[in-house]
Formats: C-alpha cells, structure tokens, sequence
C-alpha cells in the first residue's frame, strides 16, 4: 500500500464508468423494490454500505419532491463493532430518515442459539445465526448487500441476485443464469434472496465514487494515528477487545481502514492518506485486495469464506 503512484495521475484517471455502474446499482435497487414484498438493505455503516445507501438515495429520493427508501435498513451488530462505525450508522439512518433494524449476536447468545467455543472467540462467523434470526423474525424475503466480486473468490462466484433455500444456504453449484439482466426472482416458501447491486464494483470505483460524490465516511477509514501489534503480517490494532498477548509491545503507527467489520478479525493497514482522493491514488498501487490485506477471519483457509456463505453469511 505504500508503492509511490505520482499525483497527476489522478488527473489522468476517468470516472466516467462510474455512471453507468451507478444507473446498474440504480435499477436493481429499484427492481428489488417491485419484485419483493419485504426486502431490506443490510447496513453496517462501513464504505460499501454508505455507497449503496448513496445509491438508494437516488433511486428513490428527491431533493425537491422528497421521498422514502422503501425498505428498512438491517444491522446484526457482534457487539465488538467500532464505536466509529455504529455511530455514524445511526447519524446517516437518521440523517435519510430511514428505518433501522438493529440484531444483536448478544442477544442470540443469551438466547442459547449462539454459544462461544470460548469467551474471546470472534463473534464475527455467529452473524449468520443472528442473520437468520432476523429474516425469520421479519420475515425478508430480499437482503440488498454492498458485497462485491473483487473482494474475495468465493464472492466472485455469485450472482447478482443470490438465491438461498429454506435454511438460508447458498449453494454455489445451483445458481441461476443471468442473461441480458433478466433475473429470476422465483421464491418457494422461507427462501429468500441476498441482491448485490454494486457486485460489478472493485475497489478503486468504490473510492471514485466516493470522492465524486462526496460522500461522508466514518473517520478510520482516513489515516490516523493508532496503536497496533503485528500477527502473522497483519497490523492489529489494540484495543480491549483485542488486547497485548504476552510478550507482544505495541507501537504507534499511522494506519487507516481498507475494510471495517468486527474489531477482532479487522486489521488497518500502514497508510497516510487522509482524503478520498489520496485513497484513490493509494489504490492504484495496491496488489492485494482488502481482505486479503485486512481480514483476519479469511485467513484460516483458501475455502473459509465459501464455507462461511454456505452457512448463511453475508
């Protein structure tokens, strides 16, 4: 993340494509909306999700006559969220005056639907139960995700609009084909849909878009000034959540977030770009994507995120 890319650049760099990404994310939004009769948007406050609200925003508000995003937005908070991140969850929901849905992997826990192997387990894989929970409760038939396919090989495998069986399992084997943006929104009874509209997204478009719409993040995505601990070549920052183990040091460094999810799986990297341009221009440079950069839960094995979607993950 550190390769020097030269400022003129950014100068050179169109972001022209990004229209025509932004009407795609558009017209699924608004194809979710009429296909559906109880979809909702998961919404954790991170880029991507501030991305598809933005998206959301057009689709359905208008400065002048008003409006509504006519799904609510769902949250399944582990509990070790950043404070950054929830909070500026709740001032954007509020700020659109959208309705939000908050689960708790807490609450499945005290419940006995979700038990830790141990009490500094990372609650981030329990999400699915909680997840599963609440489609149930609410009965969704429809989750809108800011997943996209560059993150990761397993989400390269998905489709647009992802069916899920009764359990609400992904099976990679049994998609349907998407041909000419013709999507087939056939439900049995307990399936439900995960719909991806910004899918087709990488990274660097994701921080064009930000930048060329100005859109507002939580500030650790910036750079800035954190303790951290270095595991197995990953940055962690170190917090009461995920404290110094023994014999570790910390040290300040200046790092900012590619990624943002449960404190104990989520990693900054060294940086010192403090503006959505730089971000892009950093972006440029990078060769390893940000979860493989960041995310400590996709390191167990090559199959853990396809594992973890066949389970009932985001």
């Amino acid at each position: 993340m550190n390769a020097r890319t030269e400022p003129q650049l950014l100068g050179q760099l169109s972001n022209a494509h990004l229209d025509a990404l932004e009407e795609e994310a558009i017209f699924i939004l608004r194809e979710v909306a009429a296909a559906f009769e109880r979809p909702t948007l998961l919404f954790s406050g991170g880029k991507d999700s501030l991305v598809l609200l933005k998206c959301a925003e057009k689709a359905f508000m208008d400065s002048s006559r008003g409006g509504k995003i006519p799904y609510p937005l769902l949250m399944i908070d582990t509990g070790h969220n950043f404070q950054e991140v929830t909070g500026f969850r709740d001032y954007r929901a509020q700020q659109l005056g959208a309705d939000l849905v908050v689960r708790s992997v807490e609450d499945s826990m005290a419940r006995g639907t979700v038990r830790l192997a141990h009490p500094g387990e990372s609650r981030n894989v329990h999400q699915s139960v909680t997840l599963l929970e609440a489609i149930e409760e609410f009965r969704f038939d429809a989750l809108i995700g800011g997943a996209r396919r560059d993150e990761e090989k397993a989400r390269a495998k998905e489709r647009i609009f992802s069916h899920r069986d009764a359990f609400g399992q992904w099976q990679p084997k049994d998609q349907r084909p998407e041909l000419w943006t013709l999507f087939n929104t056939r439900l049995q009874p307990g399936e439900h849909f995960r719909v991806f509209p910004i899918s087709n997204w990488t990274e660097l478009d994701v921080w064009q878009y930000i930048a060329r719409e100005n859109i507002e993040l939580p500030s650790l995505y910036y750079a800035h000034q954190r303790q951290v601990v270095e595991r197995k070549g990953l940055l962690v920052p170190v917090t009461g959540i995920t404290p110094l183990k023994a014999g570790e040091t910390a040290f300040e460094k200046t790092v900012r977030f590619r990624t943002v999810g449960d404190i104990t799986c989520t990693c900054p990297v060294a940086s010192t770009a403090a503006t959505a341009d730089e971000i892009v221009l950093e972006t440029l440079s990078a060769d390893v994507s940000e979860r493989g950069a960041t995310r400590m839960d996709d390191k167990t094995s090559d199959a853990s995120m396809e594992k973890r979607k066949k389970e009932g993950y985001f």
